[in-house]
């Protein structure tokens, strides 16, 4: 105790008279607290590296905001397990990625309500045992970085209640919502979602018990998460369960989207009359996964219509397990299901197994599909569309397909990096939420190991199968992966932790750079002067990239056989500079796979040519300095 206190003395003894010197020559001083996280690694870095670092050093502008004070006590804090007893107050100083706690309430809402422009709120009790009216929720939660929204027990027991969430939460990033026992049941009414999610960035939403043993309330989602990016995915728990005569239409759900999952589980289960529409459903997307457990088991009358269910999409996966098992009468049908252009995975199994008097028809279905234990009884197939991948590869190469998710620019040649080539730069913006490294001090006593994710859950306050939790889980997991063969890795919380591993890498001779700004993003540009690093000799580098989680994590492998430049990046018509850009050149892609975006964009395969891109916002990549 009496070391920590003398060490907070000191601390505030300093805060304002003491002056460090650093920098290369020709830098002036500045004054900074010794004890602070960025005072202790301009001296770590100073050590560790032969070149000393400027005091305009982008990597500065990551480091811990935290002051020596609150770096202290939160480090005890952390030393004791309790940080999180601190959370919001530790997320606020330290600039992390924290999901705000929204607890269940018990206050009751009987009257009409209009939401616009709101954001992070807890909506408990809202509608229930309400008696038509209608509920508003236009630009709710829009163009925020990190949403979370609880809607629980809303318009739960009402009659004749009418919900319409229009343009809700778009353009955000990071966005959790949970609806547990939304419009349970209700008499009447609709719930409207419209726009919902539109170009968002890590969708991950909830709706459990949604509309069980509801009579004849229907749902629409039209354009719902349309354009989104990556998402941990929806999931329908028990979604019209017992319902009675609950018509519900997806009509572009997940369009254009980009990696984003779906969970239909227990779906419409034990209903009567369910009518559901899947139109577009899926379209265009990239790697689509739909999972269908226990859809329409034991329901009685139900119709499924999926119409251009993921046409024209890539790859993707679905899964329909006890698909309208136990049902009697059941109406199902499929048309333009899965036509992809390359090839997917779709599995039926216990599909209508058990069922009586079912009607399921195929028409012009995808490719690449299993039945297991699929019932023979009521089934038909039309214009089954059983091409093959060499097929696929056909028209990919011929231009036949165009494929949209590899962005133009994303991948390059290295002829390209020349003076006066113009060519089209991809959106290298950073799509993840702000963040700051922790002092070491405070990240080593942190726990960081998959098999500790309860601790970690209960200091960031994530809940069972919450966004926050499966973020950290998959940023762990990707950490604890096996490397590649002849790869080096290591994830990172601390820039004297990424320090440590470049220099073990490359030595202490070091430099890091990234490209200087987000200019030319999304457009062309024209290549101005080219200078090769190390002489633009094969040389390896150690590349660093983002993994979403609470604090700042990197990510950071070695990367051997490679070509780092330097060029300028101008406007193409007023051939002014605009940016400066780092681009790697990968020489050796042996061990790529030969689906990889590289080989779609510019036609070639493994082995066969090598691949340049641009270092994007905010990612990295360290090689030996230049002497």
């Amino acid at each position: 105790m009496l070391h920590l206190w003398t060490f907070l003395f000191l601390s505030f003894l300093y805060s304002s008279s003491f002056t460090v010197i650093f920098g290369g020559v020709g830098d002036s001083s500045v004054s900074e607290n010794p004890f602070t996280p960025k005072a202790s690694l301009i001296r770590y870095w100073n050590k560790e590296i032969r070149k000393e670092i400027s005091k305009t050093h982008f990597v500065l502008a990551k480091v811990s905001p935290l002051t020596a004070v609150d770096s202290a006590g939160f480090s005890k804090l952390a030393a004791q397990n309790d940080l999180g007893s601190r959370l919001p107050s530790f997320c606020s100083s330290a600039k992390l990625f924290c999901f705000p706690d929204l607890s269940p309430s018990l206050e009751k809402h009987p009257k009409d309500v209009n939401f616009a422009v709101y954001a992070n709120r807890n909506f408990t009790n809202y509608g229930t045992d309400q008696l038509a009216g209608v509920d508003s929720f236009k630009n709710y939660s829009e163009g925020d970085n990190v949403i979370a929204d609880s809607f629980r027990r809303y318009s739960r027991d009402s009659a004749g209640h009418e919900d319409k969430f229009s343009n809700y939460a778009s353009e955000s990033n990071v966005v959790d919502q949970s609806f547990n026992t939304y419009g349970a049941s209700a008499t009447g009414g609709s719930g409207n979602f419209n726009n919902y999610n539109r170009e968002v960035n890590n969708p991950n939403l909830r709706f459990t018990s949604y509309s069980d043993d509801s009579n004849g309330r229907g749902q629409t989602f039209t354009r719902y998460t349309e354009n989104a990016n990556a998402g941990n995915g929806q999931s329908f728990s028990s979604y019209g369960k017992n319902g009675n005569g609950v018509p519900n239409d997806f009509s572009s759900y997940g369009k254009g989207a980009n990696v984003v999952g779906s969970g239909f589980s227990g779906y419409g289960e034990s209903a009567n009359g369910a009518n559901d529409t899947f139109t577009s459903y899926g379209f265009d997307s990239n790697v689509p996964q739909n999972n269908f457990k226990n859809y329409g088991d034991g329901g009685n009358a139900a119709v499924d219509s999926f119409s251009s269910y993921r046409d024209q999409s890539n790859v993707g996966d679905d899964s329909f397990q006890s698909y309208a098992k136990n049902s009697n009468g059941a109406k199902v049908d499929f048309n333009n299901y899965g036509q992809s252009f390359n090839e997917g995975t779709d599995k039926f199994t216990g599909y209508g197994q058990g069922a009586s008097g079912q009607s399921i028809g195929f028409k012009i279905y995808g490719r690449n599909t299993t039945f297991k234990d699929y019932t023979k009884k009521g089934v038909t197939f039309s214009r089954y569309n059983n091409g093959s991948s060499t097929e696929t590869a056909q028209l990919l190469t011929s231009g036949s397909v165009v494929n949209k998710w590899v962005e133009p620019g994303k991948f390059f040649r290295e002829k390209m990096l020349k003076v006066g080539t113009v060519m089209p730069m991809p959106d290298i913006r950073d799509k993840m939420p702000e963040r700051s490294f922790l002092p070491r001090t405070i990240a080593s006593k942190l726990p960081f190991s998959s098999s500790k994710l309860g601790e970690l859950k209960r200091i960031f306050h994530a809940a069972d199968n919450s966004s926050l939790e499966t973020i950290m889980l998959d940023a762990l997991k990707e950490c604890e992966r096996a490397p590649s063969a002849g790869e080096t890795k290591r994830c990172v919380g601390s820039v004297e932790d990424m320090i440590d591993f470049a220099t073990s890498v490359l030595g202490r001779n070091v430099e890091v750079r990234t490209t200087e700004n987000v200019n030319g993003s999304k457009q062309n540009i024209r290549i101005g002067t080219v200078r090769g690093i190390n002489g633009g000799k094969v040389t390896k580098s150690v590349s660093c990239h983002q993994s979403l989680y609470p604090y700042l994590l990197y990510y950071c492998h070695s990367v051997p056989q490679v070509r780092v430049y330097e060029a300028d990046i101008l406007d193409p018509n007023s051939r002014q500079k605009i940016n400066h850009g780092v681009a790697i050149c990968h020489l050796d892609t042996s061990a790529w796979s030969s689906g990889h975006g590289a080989f779609l964009a510019l036609g070639s395969g493994p082995g066969r040519i090598e691949v340049c891109h641009w270092i994007f916002q905010n990612d990295m990549t360290w090689t030996i300095a230049d002497s």
